[in-house]
């Protein structure tokens, strides 16, 4: 049956026949058997102008909110590009006109919001319901297969460390060792107001994170929080400024976005354990960081421990030696251990014996030779080329 199909197809394509009806094959068999259907003549051609009465435009990336001609602002707003023919009749500037409703969308619409603030494509389609009465406006996308890149490929150029915090994202940069390359960047948000407006407040910090991960082609690294079970009384006692500060954190959303739009956009996110990383970042890495120049804060030296883990670095620092006990000259020997490297994390062992060039007497190899310590009884004092004193008097 399939091969006779495939037949009939290649035939109708070599005389150029082409099988297509606007408003559905069923509507147009419809109209013979009327009685059938429940319809007369005049509903009919209602339905059938209706089914053939429609407008869509393709959307293309990079242009405003992902769509030239038929134009949607995040806030509902409907702009349609008319020709130039028909250009008199525009309402609004730039040859467009403007609809006098607005749309929403409740189905999968953050999505939609997130695409097209990025300026992702998405095409819309017009079309009128004739059993409801109603026009309706249909937004489309195609949804990218989210591919899972070995940690190897992600870890070769470095990563770019984020903190998540109640107000901003602390992220910076990081190269493939775990060291720190530039400066820190700080997206703030605002959580006050509406939910709409928070929404958006987010939505714009994440897309700065994404085109600065873009801008310089590296992956992102987050924290796996999760405050379900670390924001109750029990846990927190009467802290109740913390419990709210944690409660107003929006992790599993904020997480939840980031995935979603870094998928749009080709950009591989790593979560790593959260355990000991705003501690351990402020204990090793704010102080060596900050200079007259640059003050970092705890949050900042938090990213750095966040992708140095994700890095599969430790996040410690190796521990130097006494300035007065360093063999190069009382400059910094601290070099980047290998995460092979036994006791990386640990304090130098100590290795007997002198720690500096010069020995002092007494402690050297003639330490137990005490004949080189009293000149008159050494040997080499009376040895056989030594000459003797000369007489004072004849």
């Amino acid at each position: 049956m399939l091969a006779e199909r495939l037949e009939c197809e290649r035939a109708d394509r070599e005389i150029g026949r082409v099988r297509v009806v606007r408003g559905s094959k069923r509507l147009l068999n419809s109209r013979h058997h009327l009685e059938a259907v429940g319809l007369n003549e005049n509903a009919w051609r209602r339905q059938w102008e209706a089914s053939r009465r429609f407008f869509q435009a393709d959307g293309e990336s990079g242009r405003r909110f992902g769509n030239e001609t038929i134009r949607i602002s995040p806030d509902g707003e409907v702009s349609i590009k008319l020709p130039a023919p028909l250009a008199h009749l525009a309402n609004s500037k730039n040859g467009r006109y403007r609809l006098a409703c607005r749309v929403v969308f409740h189905h999968r619409g953050q999505e939609w919001t997130d695409r097209i603030a990025a300026n992702r494509s998405v095409a819309y389609r017009i079309h009128e319901d004739i059993h409801r009465r109603r026009w309706y406006l249909t937004a489309s996308w195609q949804i990218p297969l989210v591919r899972t890149v070995p940690l190897v490929q992600v870890r070769a150029g470095g990563l770019v460390g984020v903190d998540t915090n109640a107000d901003h994202l602390a992220v910076w940069r990081l190269d493939v060792h775990g060291n720190p390359v530039g400066r820190p960047h700080r997206f703030n948000y605002d959580l006050s107001g509406t939910a709409q407006h928070r929404d958006a407040q987010v939505r714009h910090a994440l897309i700065r994170l994404l085109h600065f991960a873009r801008r310089h082609g590296l992956a992102i690294a987050v924290e796996d929080l999760d405050f379900a079970a670390e924001k109750t009384r029990e846990k927190h006692g009467r802290r109740r400024r913390f419990r709210k500060l944690i409660s107003a954190m929006p992790v599993a959303r904020l997480r939840a976005r980031l995935v979603s739009m870094a998928a749009e956009l080709g950009i591989a996110v790593v979560v790593v354990d959260p355990s000991y990383t705003s501690r351990w970042g402020a204990q090793h890495w704010q102080k060596p960081l900050t200079n007259k120049n640059t003050k970092t804060t705890r949050h900042d030296a938090a990213a750095v421990a966040i992708g140095r883990r994700a890095l599969g670095h430790s996040i410690r620092r190796r521990t130097a030696p006494p300035r007065t006990h360093q063999s190069d000259g009382c400059g910094h020997r601290t070099v980047q251990a290998a995460p092979v490297a036994p006791g990386r994390e640990g304090t130098r062992p100590r290795i007997p014996g002198p720690r500096t060039r010069s020995v002092r007497a007494g402690y050297g190899a003639k330490a137990g030779n005490q004949r080189a310590q009293h000149r008159s009884g050494h040997a080499a004092e009376h040895a056989s080329w030594q000459q003797d004193p000369l007489p004072l008097s004849p």
